[in-house]
């Protein structure tokens, strides 16, 4: 996934697991230490729930409410979040790479760096200090306990013999006006920090939002203007200013969208067992032998090791989820075996790329992002996976296309002989285990029912603590991560390099937290951008304003001509501009702060013109995918690109040829939503806020009408996969691609005679190019 190796490359990977044979800085080593008690806090923290531990812990401690998982978040998150911050400046210290660079200015690198500590200490003490269920500072002076008892007496006295539950009083001791200058240090110095581990585009992004947000609220504050673009209110006309602007700083410290809300959320709750499954995967040995087991099996293919680097990243990117360490792992193997059968270096890293990159659309585990889509859309995983199923199907099937036809445009060849180094000994089916059995781990864990386990088979064989902890753990995401590395673990041992230096075990866990830590630094900038945007309100006016455009707007005008805006015109326009809005600002970021950038945005947009609110976030996620292969920043092609040699741009062009489903498919479910086969994808929210089906549909999956979509996909996709690769079975002259390209839009026409024409058109046309190729072909008489 993104967030599981995010702007590491596969030597930092790679060197993590040879540490204890390498003297690192002392900074590096505490920190990775610091990351070891990261995962194993952690990780007890999403520890399932196991039947008789925590009354077992509570025997032996002796306190009644002592917990060994699933901690309280407002007593949790604090020294977590201190704790990812310290891993984070000891892992990144500005001061170690000035030291050498730059000794001059070592100082000011030592102090950014205590300074970044002292900020997170502060950003925790303050959301201890403000949210009122702790009230820090009242507690250590005894008013809070004071409060408490006044207003338990007061719920008690409110009606003679009945008792009510007692109000949470609100703090009194608080920062005031310093929460303000605290708040813009605290962000300055994790904005520097996010600029040398991430780069400088999400932080732009964030800049942007904060600068806008601020400048606005002046605007108002000074009455410079009245437009509502150009104003942020921070309370009611004739309010106190100063103090709306306090209560706006305190929000981002103790609300769901501050930097200890629902992000913190997602790395703590969530992903946690994810990333750290991601980082044992990646330092495995299982990972070349799956390659291995791809290439066995498409030997026989014409494009056989193209698509033997398609089947390989699809299995590996759904654990890792990270296009650019998908690319550097699978790529180092899959990229020279194309070009030894003949692929051009250009097409063989724009497979690797697109392919790499659909690992983030690919169930069953996906990435971080689409735990951030659950989070935002409060869709169970279970069913974000289930509706990404289709589209990544289809993705992956218009990539085997695209091989094909380049296979037979190059005159390429089945490679038939497996060469000497990618055939598989019995040592890689071992390693297969350590793949296989943690992925069905998930797939058992995530599909399965709790009364079928509880009632069948199981029942019978295992005891009623072990039956129940299993039953606990079904239909849970975070649980079937958890049991995932716990079963990876030992399995890691079928390794003969692992059983001699088990170690290696402790530095992909070190890695994990690691990665944890720079991931949350990563969602620290999207939760700011998240609460400037909440409270500018920008979201709601732009909304308001496209959707009042458009009811107002009236014709299109495209190259000279008129096109009526009426119907599923207004939608196709909010559509694109999504699509290049995702796009745009995923250049050069994570997957996630684009997706999560872009669904703020023009997420209420796309709901208000009749798209449900999960379609709506899963075409913007699709795009957000797709910025990793979309030049002019395509990180993923520009790591290919490294491999193979080629010019980094054409590249980045041969990925969006190759992947270019994933740039149309979001069209097509926002179009037809049954292609997500949930209920969400189909409902809407109507006038009076109830949830209501789209008309036209059931909520239920109609397999035959689903059928008939799918046939007319694969053929569209055909048609398009053929004409941009410019060959079928012959080279294709201009007229044939241009008819290509428009009967694939004609055949995904709602419209019946629309659709039936472009069928009928495009068999048609693809007999017709059958017949003459193969005149074409034949021997001339003698």
């Amino acid at each position: 996934m993104e967030g599981l190796v995010f702007g590491l490359s596969l030597g930092d990977l790679c060197a993590m697991t040879s540490q204890t044979s390498i003297i690192l800085p002392l900074g590096r080593r505490i920190a990775i230490l610091l990351s070891l008690v990261l995962v194993f806090v952690g990780m007890a923290n999403t520890m399932p729930e196991i039947p008789g531990l925590q009354d077992w812990a509570r025997d032996v401690t002796g306190r009644p409410f002592f917990r060994v998982s699933n901690f309280p978040p407002e007593y949790f998150y604090p020294p977590v979040f201190m704790l990812m911050m310290v891993i984070v400046a000891l892992d990144a210290s500005v001061y170690r790479a000035w030291k050498l660079d730059k000794p001059q200015l070592a100082w000011f690198g030592l102090m950014l760096d205590v300074g970044l500590v002292i900020a997170a200490f502060l950003a925790a003490f303050g959301f201890l200090v403000e949210i009122d269920s702790i009230c820090l500072i009242d507690q250590i002076t005894g008013e809070r306990a004071r409060l408490i008892q006044d207003a338990a007496e007061r719920s008690a006295g409110a009606i003679p013999g009945i008792s009510f539950e007692a109000e949470v009083p609100a703090c009194q001791a608080r920062f005031g006006i310093w929460i303000l200058p605290l708040l813009f240090t605290i962000i300055t110095l994790f904005f520097l920090y996010n600029i040398r581990i991430w780069g400088l585009p999400l932080v732009a992004v964030a800049s942007i939002v904060v600068l806008y947000t601020v400048g606005t609220a002046l605007i108002w504050v000074f009455d410079l203007s009245d437009n509502n673009f150009l104003l942020t209110k921070l309370g009611a006309e004739g309010g106190d200013p100063t103090a709306a602007a306090i209560q706006k700083a305190t929000n981002v410290f103790v609300t769901p969208d501050g930097f200890m809300g629902r992000f913190m959320d997602i790395v703590v709750n969530q992903v946690f067992p994810y990333v750290v499954l991601g980082a044992l995967f990646g330092t495995s040995a299982g990972g070349t032998s799956l390659i291995k087991l791809a290439v066995r099996a498409t030997r026989n293919l014409r494009g056989g090791p193209a698509h033997a680097a398609i089947v390989s990243s699809a299995m590996f990117g759904t654990i890792t989820g990270g296009p650019v360490t998908n690319v550097l792992s699978t790529g180092r193997l899959t990229i020279p075996m194309m070009r030894r059968n003949g692929f051009s270096p250009q097409f063989a890293g724009g497979v690797e790329a697109a392919a790499s990159s659909g690992g983030q659309i690919m169930p069953p585990v996906m990435g971080v992002a689409a735990f951030v889509l659950v989070a935002l859309t409060a869709v169970p995983y279970t069913k974000v996976i289930t509706a990404a199923f289709l589209p990544a199907m289809f993705f992956f099937f218009s990539i085997f296309l695209a091989v094909m036809f380049q296979a037979r445009r190059e005159k390429v060849e089945a490679m038939r002989e497996v060469p000497d180094d990618l055939i598989m000994v019995r040592q890689d089916w071992y390693n297969l285990i350590i793949i296989i059995v943690p992925i069905a781990t998930i797939l058992f864990l995530l599909l399965g029912s709790k009364d079928a386990i509880g009632g069948g088979l199981l029942a019978a064989i295992l005891p009623d603590a072990a039956l129940r902890t299993i039953t606990n753990s079904t239909g849970d995401a975070v649980s079937a991560g958890w049991w995932a590395v716990a079963v990876l673990i030992p399995l890691l041992l079928l390794d003969p390099e692992t059983r001699a230096k088990p170690s290696k075990i402790l530095a992909s866990l070190a890695d994990g937290g690691l990665l944890i830590s720079r991931l949350f630094l990563l969602l620290f900038a999207v939760s700011i951008i998240s609460a400037f945007l909440n409270e500018s309100g920008l979201t709601g006016e732009l909304t308001r304003a496209v959707t009042s455009w458009l009811e107002k707007a009236q014709v299109l005008r495209i190259f000279g001509l008129e096109v009526p805006i009426v119907g599923g015109v207004y939608l196709m326009l909010a559509l694109t501009c999504a699509m290049f809005c995702a796009i745009l600002l995923g250049m050069g970021m994570p997957t996630v702060p684009a997706y999560v950038n872009v669904a703020l945005l023009l997420g209420p947009l796309l709901t208000n013109l009749g798209v449900s609110f999960f379609t709506a976030h899963m075409f913007v996620f699709y795009f957000a995918v797709a910025s990793a292969i979309t030049p002019p920043v395509a990180v993923a092609a520009f790591a290919a690109a490294s491999i193979t040699g080629a010019e980094p741009m054409r590249t980045g062009f041969a990925a969006v040829r190759v992947g270019i489903v994933m740039f149309t498919i979001p069209f097509i479910f926002a179009w037809y939503p049954e292609l997500l086969l949930i209920p969400e994808a189909v409902m809407i929210t109507d006038e009076s806020g109830a949830k209501t089906l789209i008309e036209g549909y059931s909520g239920e999956v109609e397999l035959a009408a689903l059928g008939l979509l799918s046939l007319r996909l694969i053929l569209a996709l055909y048609l398009v996969a053929s004409a941009l690769a410019r060959f079928d079975r012959g080279p294709m002259r201009a007229w044939e691609i241009a008819c290509r390209l428009l009967l694939a839009v004609l055949i995904m026409w709602k419209t019946d005679p629309v659709m039936w024409v472009g069928i009928v058109a495009g068999l048609s046309l693809i007999s017709l190019h059958i017949i003459l190729s193969r005149r074409s072909n034949e021997p001339a008489p003698t």
